[in-house]
Formats: structure tokens, sequence, C-alpha cells
């Protein structure tokens, strides 16, 4: 539930400090590293 609504918020591009969330969710273990790399890259997709 969490990583969809996360990813949803990246594709309508409501980012804003949201890097820092999904740090900070991955950290708390509400997100698993599948996950957090598939958000990071979907957040810098000219870096992959």
């Amino acid at each position: 539930m969490l990583y969809r609504t996360i990813k949803r918020m990246i594709e309508r591009g409501q980012t804003n400090g949201l890097e820092e969330k999904i740090d900070v969710f991955y950290a708390a273990g509400k997100l698993t590293e599948e996950e957090y790399n598939t958000l990071i890259s979907a957040m810098h997709p000219a870096e992959v």
C-alpha cells in the first residue's frame, strides 16, 4: 500500500521532499530493498 502510494506520487510529479521520506520508510523497514531501489530510480530516471 505504501509503495503504491509513493509510486503514484512520483508519477504525478509530487516529489517535493519525497526522497527523504522514502529513505526514512526504508530505514524503518516499511519498504523492501527492491521497492526502495525502484522508487529511487523513478525519482531520478536520467541517472539510471
